[in-house]
């Protein structure tokens, strides 16, 4: 695909926003595979020149700033026990509110309206 908006390709590898005419590949990437009924994938865009994003520790992607996500928080055995939908501006508060939780182990964001998986949060150390 080329993009023709910016943003609206959100890449999960770079975790940038493509550029309008940038090429994109559309995929299915299996993002939740622990055997639950949870077990899930989704679509991906990936650009076609994306280098591997390396976040820093407690840092958010501009990419996830001005988009409505949604918030899966899965347990160890990868059972969905909390899920929330905010603005990427407040995501930070989300993060910090769901992993103040013992029994959550790792989240999972989506773009809440077109729905593509865009990333997985995990707790440090």
């Amino acid at each position: 695909m080329v993009a023709d908006s910016s943003p609206g390709y959100p890449c999960r590898v770079s975790l940038q926003d493509a550029d309008v005419g940038e090429k994109v590949l559309l995929m299915n990437y299996e993002h939740q595979p622990a055997p639950t009924p949870f077990r899930s994938s989704h679509a991906i865009f990936v650009r076609e020149s994306a280098n591997q994003a390396k976040p820093d520790k407690n840092e958010v992607p501009r990419m996830f700033r001005h988009r409505l996500l949604s918030v899966r928080a899965f347990d160890t055995r990868g059972m969905m026990i909390d899920a929330d939908v905010i603005d990427g501006e407040h995501l930070e508060s989300l993060i910090e509110r769901m992993l103040a939780k013992d029994s959550i182990d790792y989240l999972h964001v989506h773009n809440a309206k077109l729905g593509c998986y865009v990333g997985l949060v995990k707790r440090s150390g």
